[in-house]
């Protein structure tokens, strides 16, 4: 099965049509190794759809983040990216700021934030989200790599 067939099975199990402008988007975030912005994922699928408006890719990417398909990844500096994860398992990501390499981390603390949550603050924690913002090790090594934010 390839790619694009896997994404149709993938926006089938989401009651979403596989239209051409979807798997497009999947297929060319499924091949980046860093997160994309939504105006380089517009770029890139102009080359490919000659008709595509930048709202539509926004539509678009929306709608996969908000199915669980892709991950939004909001950088410090505010701006929304997008990321496929091929992993269908629970786990967090680390970003690394400077050269926008996305990494698993298969680590989540939830049931210690969940008890914190319920004995400190008597509440119930439904949902989480954490994203870890850093520098991977080679961006560390690099001289002035601190100001990358």
């Amino acid at each position: 099965m390839n790619n694009n067939e896997s994404f149709a099975e993938i926006l089938k199990g989401l009651q979403l049509k596989a239209t051409t402008r979807r798997l497009a988007v999947l297929s060319i975030l499924s091949g980046e190794q860093a997160y994309a912005s939504p105006e380089e994922i517009w770029k890139k699928l102009k080359r490919k759809l000659n008709t595509i408006g930048l709202p539509t890719v926004y539509r678009i990417l929306e709608e996969l983040s908000d199915n669980g398909v892709i991950t939004k990844i909001i950088h410090p500096s505010r701006q929304l990216y997008y990321y496929y994860c091929g992993n269908a398992g629970h786990h967090h990501h680390f970003i690394c700021v400077s050269c926008r390499k996305v990494e698993d981390l298969n680590f989540c603390a939830s049931r210690e934030i969940e008890n914190e949550v319920s004995r400190n603050l008597k509440g119930r924690v439904l949902s989480h989200i954490l994203q870890i913002n850093g520098l991977c090790e080679p961006c560390s090594r690099k001289k002035g790599a601190i100001n990358a934010f």
